[in-house]
Formats: structure tokens, C-alpha cells, sequence
């Protein structure tokens, strides 16, 4: 096992010889090329920006995913959504929902915080040349259908290539106004035919939604029999 040190040549170490922990390379930088081989394999920066100064590159050999027409839509959540209390969105507001992901729930605040500036600027550019995409829920209660007097209440942000969606981060304002946008991106992600999203860790709250464990050789599989990288949501 170990961790190796990356350079200014775009290249990542195989997967299978990191650390037990996911963790296999650090160094290098977090430009558009770089993520977009990262995500073709697997990998993901996730370092505390605080303490480290370079991205550490994780790719873990279990990996957990949600099949998009496995979602989990709860009893509660369908109630919830015939209300029509909320409106969800794609693309509307990248840089909000990433900027909330940040610092909702005093994240920013916490020692190992993990989505600082360097962070955001690097999505912001993805999403920018096409490659990063956001789901914004809106609470809309007000009675008042204007753009204007909506409110950005939850939503979620990933990397949308190679007909896979790699989720980064959620947020949720109100009670499960994240739920709703990982439902809404499920439902869209099928109609695309996408193949999965990539939930990184297991949650609690994932698992409730439908995620499950597969191996990291058939996670590339499926992606070696998608299209190279390309945005498609």
C-alpha cells in the first residue's frame, strides 16, 4: 500500500495499490483536465484545506452508488411532493447551491472542512465549461410565483460526465429539501439514461434513499462502457 505523489503531468497512480482508506495519491492541482481524468477513474479530491495544503486523491475500491430507477421514494416524500410546496431546478444557481453546500450547518466553521474556496472556484469552472451541475429546490410557499420571492432552501452539486453523475455535496435549509433534489436528479438522470450516481461514502441518510455497495471493477466497467468525458446534464 501507498500514496503517491502526483506532478504537473496529468497521470493517476492504479487505484488497487493505494491505502486501505481510499486515499492513493496527493499533489498536483485541481484544473478542469485534471478532475475530468480523476472522475473517468474514480477518483476525488477531498482534503481539509486548513491543514493541507494539496488535494489528496481518494478512490476507494468499495464503492457506493445510487442506480437512478432504484431511487428510494419514501411514503412521506411522495406526500411531499404532490403538495407542491417546493419547485426544483437544474442549472439555475450553481454558485448558490455550492456557496450553501460550503457553509450550511457552520461547515465552513468545522477543523476538517473540506469545501473551502480553492474548492468552489475549481467546481464553479467545471460547471462553467459544462462539466459540473447543480439541482436547486426552492421553497415557493409564499404564494407568490415569481422568481424573485423564491428562496433556495436545499439542492445538491457533482460532476456530470461520461453518462454518470459523481455527487460532491448537499444541503438542506428545510427538512428534506435534499432528499427532494436527489429524487428529482434520480428521476432525470433515468430519462437520460444514465447509468448511476456516485455517492463517494455511505450515509444514513443515502442508504435510505436506495444506494448500495459495488466493487470498484464493476463501478469502471460501467463507466468504460459509457462515453468518454462529456457533459450531459
Amino acid at each position: 500500500m501507498a500514496v503517491y505523489r502526483l506532478d504537473e503531468n496529468l497521470w493517476f497512480p492504479d487505484p488497487r495499490l493505494g491505502e486501505k482508506d481510499g486515499l492513493v495519491a496527493v499533489g498536483g492541482d485541481l484544473s478542469v483536465n485534471r478532475l475530468l481524468l480523476a472522475y473517468s477513474y474514480g477518483f476525488f479530491p477531498w482534503f481539509s484545506f486548513r491543514f493541507q495544503k494539496e488535494p489528496l486523491w481518494y478512490c476507494p475500491q468499495d464503492r457506493y452508488v445510487i442506480f437512478p430507477k432504484e431511487i428510494h421514494i419514501s411514503h412521506s416524500m411522495k406526500q411531499l411532493m404532490r403538495q407542491k410546496k417546493f419547485v426544483v431546478t437544474i442549472n439555475c444557481d450553481f454558485e448558490g447551491v455550492i456557496r450553501n453546500c460550503s457553509m450550511a450547518g457552520g461547515r465552513i466553521q468545522e477543523e476538517a472542512a473540506w469545501l473551502g474556496l480553492e474548492m468552489m472556484e475549481a467546481y464553479t469552472e467545471l460547471h462553467r465549461q459544462g462539466y459540473a451541475a447543480s439541482v436547486e429546490v426552492w421553497d415557493v410557499d409564499d404564494a407568490s410565483s415569481e422568481k424573485t420571492a423564491r428562496k433556495l432552501v436545499g439542492g445538491l452539486y457533482g460532476v456530470a460526465i461520461r453518462n454518470a453523475f459523481f455527487g460532491e455535496s448537499m444541503f438542506s435549509l428545510m427538512p428534506n429539501a435534499s432528499k427532494l433534489a436527489l429524487i428529482h436528479l434520480a428521476q432525470n438522470l433515468e430519462c437520460l439514461g444514465a447509468h448511476f450516481i456516485d455517492c463517494q461514502f455511505e450515509t444514513p441518510h443515502l442508504n435510505s434513499m436506495g444506494g448500495r455497495h459495488i466493487s470498484y471493477e464493476k463501478y469502471m466497467e460501467i463507466l468504460n462502457n459509457s462515453p468518454l468525458p462529456t457533459a450531459f446534464l
